[in-house]
């Protein structure tokens, strides 16, 4: 018997900014719904008719990029099916790995990139505990096939065949731990997945959430040097979360729709590396100085404002599992051929004197496609300021990630 109700599905992506480089328009995070009126007789996963209606409201997806994806869909179902009663099948095709996927991040890290309909497989590494969520999130009807990996006897494994390998892992913060604490323990961890990552599967986008990434992300790099496999293009350290808190709390200030609400976040990701561009905030508004300061500060210590408010039970892993998803969307995007893609990354960079620079970036199939400088251009004299402040802590911590990754390599 057909369902005779509506069928709906939900899935989450990130917006792609305009093609013009001055007037970006922002990461609007919305959910793309499809609400099918003609019966379905079986639905599983993420199946819908070809007859759409799209409701934008709040998620991972913006305006233009839901007219895309929709106008998208309906040619392959029209292409696919010449029938009365059509059907919807998004291509998923691309193999991502999370490292760490058994973690506070990890979990529901996991969670939402199983959601994505361009997923054909997911593959969960950690060094324990990984199993039972590979089984739970197996019974998600959703393209995906999940599948775990348990060790380092596994680590090679797991990352054969992938496109985009996501590394959450290592230990979180505790109440009075700063990024830098984190250092001995997680850069450690970041060099033992990057090499597997360099045997296995050199080609893939590589994303860096592991703290501080600051320094991970050099460490990162110098590892894929030694073996002869780097590619700046298609390393990432990820500061989605910079861009998300900035968003979140500007139109909360502002009383503005969430969706509308893009600002650029620049530098890097620990304390006052972070910078968010409030003059270059879309739609434009204006602030007083006390505002500047004030939303500066949070978005800056907003990790410290998670840690404490959750008093030594764990750090911000929901929000990051959220932005990292949405940044892992833009790539898996990218790679299918979007050409409007682009988003925040700490990434090599000459926009500055420093090595490695978080600004946005335009991203396509061969990783980063440019950097962005327009919104280094034309700052105020507060951040013009905070910006020259941030370069030596900045500095500092990339040469601490490079100088590790070298004394790794001469202890080897």
């Amino acid at each position: 018997m057909a369902a005779t109700s509506a069928a709906t599905f939900s899935i989450g992506t990130t917006a792609s900014h305009g093609p013009k480089m001055s007037t970006h328009s922002q990461p609007k995070p919305c959910p793309l719904r499809f609400n099918s009126q003609i019966p379905i007789r079986s639905f599983s996963g993420l199946k819908a008719a070809v007859s759409l209606r799209c409701e934008s409201d709040s998620s991972f997806l913006g305006k233009e990029s839901s007219a895309a994806l929709r106008g998208a869909f309906a040619r392959k179902a029209q292409k696919v099916e010449q029938r009365s009663q059509y059907h919807l099948q998004p291509q998923a095709s691309y193999k991502v790995a999370i490292l760490g996927a058994g973690g506070g991040i990890g979990q529901p890290l996991s969670l939402l990139v199983k959601m994505s309909p361009l997923v054909s497989a997911l593959h969960l590494y950690d060094i324990a505990n990984v199993k039972g969520v590979a089984a739970d999130l197996s019974h998600c009807n959703t393209p995906s096939q999940v599948l775990d990996f348990t060790g380092d006897a596994e680590l090679a494994k797991s990352l054969k065949g992938v496109n985009v390998v996501v590394i959450p892992a290592g230990v979180p913060r505790k109440p009075g731990m700063t990024r830098d604490d984190l250092f001995n323990i997680n850069a450690g961890i970041v060099k033992n997945l990057i090499e597997a990552v360099a045997d296995n599967c050199p080609d893939a986008f590589i994303h860096i959430i592991s703290n501080p990434v600051n320094s991970t992300v050099p460490i990162a790099a110098e590892i894929l040097k030694k073996k002869g496999v780097y590619d700046p293009k298609k390393l990432f350290g990820v500061t989605t979360l910079d861009v998300v808190r900035a968003n979140t709390f500007v139109a909360q200030a502002k009383n503005l729709k969430l969706i509308d609400v893009d600002v650029p976040v620049v530098g890097g990701h620990a304390g006052i590396t972070i910078l968010p561009l409030l003059s270059k905030t879309k739609p434009l508004v204006t602030f007083t100085d006390e505002e500047i300061e004030k939303l500066t500060e949070r978005i800056q210590n907003a990790g410290t404002e998670v840690v404490e408010a959750k008093a030594g039970a764990g750090s911000a892993t929901l929000s990051m599992a959220y932005a990292a998803a949405r940044f892992v969307e833009s790539s898996l995007r990218a790679l299918d051929g979007d050409t409007d893609v682009y988003e925040c990354s700490y990434v090599e960079s000459d926009l500055t004197e420093l090595p490695f620079f978080a600004s946005r970036v335009k991203i396509g199939t061969k990783g980063v496609e440019a950097l962005i400088p327009s919104e280094l251009q034309g700052l105020t004299e507060f951040e013009q300021n905070a910006l020259e402040a941030l370069k030596p802590e900045l500095k500092a911590s990339i040469e601490k990630g490079i100088d590790f990754a070298n004394k790794q390599a001469v202890a080897a």
